[in-house]
């Protein structure tokens, strides 16, 4: 496990870039796994700039999206789609047909998820896998429960969820209640892992994470066992793990 912390936010986005960077470079046909919300907008709008500026190719690069709201249009504003063609997509010579969204807009849920777990282990896995993090130590959309969930799977949105991203939206009635998300098990089973945490109000669950005890009633804990995880944090997402130091 490493962990890096850095002076700002724009810091912390740079750095997260420079490794995703190094994967793309290094690696140009690897599989991407990708994360939402407020947190990586900076690291995408740096990998922007690094395409531009410095031919960063995303040509043979594969994606798979963590979660997508459901139910919900692909084409809303707020679904992960157009948050991914925003942020990322939209503006690097990245192939349509290498983009992978669980569908917000599925009839059968069951068969969509099934078909997302296999199309991922038909690309041969996540080589790298960003994450972000909630206040109750969901990755993904993977909620606090009695059970590590082990592939793509429906998810009911609990309160804290619904309420933390209703920013996003007109009106906390407009946020979805379900979601679609890969499983704990798929995200475990990553190459590498990137968590990018920023703010003081994500100090305590990043302490929890990196020192609590592996429970799934804090599903970020289980990234204690992963072999090559990578935390990067802002000086206020790290405050608390002093409490740790030796």
């Amino acid at each position: 496990m490493k962990v890096y912390v850095e002076p700002s936010y724009e810091a912390m986005s740079r750095v997260a870039a420079q490794l995703v960077g190094a994967q793309v470079r290094l690696y140009p046909n690897s599989v991407l796994g990708l994360a939402t919300g407020g947190t990586p907008v900076g690291m995408y709008k740096e990998l922007v700039r690094m395409y531009k500026e410095e031919g960063l190719d995303f040509s043979q690069i594969i994606t798979f999206n963590l979660d997508e709201y459901y139910p919900l249009s692909r084409e809303s504003d707020q679904s992960y789609y157009y948050y991914m063609t925003e942020n990322l997509f939209g503006h690097v010579n990245i192939c349509k047909d290498h983009i992978h969204i669980p569908n917000g807009e599925a009839e059968d849920v069951d068969l969509e998820c099934r078909n997302y777990e296999k199309q991922i282990q038909e690309a041969g896995g996540i080589d790298l896998q960003v994450l972000g993090i909630g206040n109750n130590g969901h990755i993904g959309f993977n909620e606090p429960d009695d059970a590590f969930a082990k592939t793509t799977h429906r998810v009911d949105l609990v309160e804290e969820t619904i309420q933390a991203n209703s920013r996003f939206f007109d009106s906390i009635d407009q946020v979805p209640k379900q979601a679609l998300s890969m499983g704990i098990g798929s995200i475990i089973q990553a190459k590498k892992i990137v968590l990018l945490a920023n703010g003081a109000h994500k100090a305590k669950i990043i302490a929890e994470t990196i020192y609590g005890d592996v429970r799934p009633q804090v599903p970020s804990t289980i990234l204690q066992f992963h072999p090559d995880v990578t935390f990067i944090l802002d000086q206020e997402a790290a405050a608390e793990l002093k409490k740790y130091e030796k």
